[in-house]
């Protein structure tokens, strides 16, 4: 068995056939498929056993409901193969992508493909890679900039990675504090053109409703890699996650202060802005400024 493919089912009756079709249906066929049924109260249970009599390559895991993390845990624990990937429910893989991208993912410790994020929605928008390898994870994760793509779905996963690591439980936006504990275990990266992988926006997900203590929680995930791996367009989109975060929650900001060059190569005219107002009002003063435009604008509209 060459790939575990796991998908955490909850609450999904509407799109669990369309994501499992795309799955056997590939032509790639050395895998085993694992869903894991964390406690879903509709007829995923039933749905999920159903597909496993039909196809022997399908596992089934029932648990009591603990949460995206946990039940992507309980599938790697399962999981036999040499390699490992994830998908979630509400989404699907495009034809062919295992056969496009296996091959790749062979000769590295992990892979990503492209992914068409938010597909069907106005707000859909191709996310596509050119064909290059990182042997250093600070290079992916900053000049690749992986911490705007930080998806555990979109990616191919040498096994002897989660050897040691798991999603934690108990918190949202997982995967960014996932990634980076893999990425540190890592000997070779690759990005490759091939595939595809079709996510759609779902409306009651947490990054859709995230208030201030889930924005909080990524937060922290970001402020655990930031003393390792920085430059100025990853501290600059931390700072914007600081800025929502102090908005929300009126907290004192977490981010420590850094000096950001305004002219630094590549920035936005608006990142190049925030850089100058920066280094004018510190990260305190940028938070205060950013709040009381945003109940500006509130009030104006209300």
């Amino acid at each position: 068995m060459k790939l575990s493919i796991i998908i955490p089912v909850y609450r999904v009756e509407a799109t669990l056939d369309r994501c499992i079709e795309s799955i056997v249906g590939q032509t790639f066929d050395n895998f085993e498929l694992i869903l894991v049924d964390d406690g879903s109260p509709d007829r995923c249970p039933q749905l999920c056993d159903e597909w496993a009599r039909r196809d022997e390559r399908i596992r089934v895991i029932h648990r009591q409901n603990g949460g995206l993390s946990a039940a992507r845990n309980t599938g790697i624990e399962a999981a036999t193969a040499e390699f490992i990937t994830f998908a979630d429910s509400d989404d699907y893989l495009g034809e062919d992508t295992y056969t496009k991208v296996m091959p790749q993912a062979e000769t590295c410790d992990i892979l990503e493909f492209p992914v068409y994020r938010f597909f069907g929605s106005k707000k859909q928008a191709l996310l596509s890679f050119a064909d290059r390898t990182f042997h250093h994870a600070k290079d992916y994760w900053l000049e690749g900039r992986a911490y705007e793509h930080a998806y555990a779905w979109n990616k191919i996963y040498r096994r002897s990675l989660f050897n040691k690591t798991r999603f934690p439980e108990g918190r949202v936006f997982e995967d960014v504090a996932t990634l980076p504990s893999l990425l540190s275990l890592a000997t070779s990266i690759k990005t490759c053109s091939q595939g595809i992988y079709y996510y759609f926006m779902n409306l009651q997900g947490i990054t859709q409703t995230a208030k201030g203590a889930e924005l909080e929680m990524l937060l922290r995930n970001h402020l655990a890699v930031i003393d390792t791996w920085c430059d100025a367009h990853y501290y600059l989109h931390v700072l914007n996650i600081q800025m929502d975060v102090s908005e929300l929650t009126g907290q004192p900001p977490l981010l420590s202060r850094r000096f950001i060059n305004p002219f630094s190569r590549g920035l936005s005219v608006i990142d190049r802005l925030k850089a100058s107002a920066l280094t004018i009002f510190g990260i305190k003063g940028i938070c205060k400024i950013n709040r009381f435009i945003h109940q500006h604008l509130h009030l104006r509209h209300s």
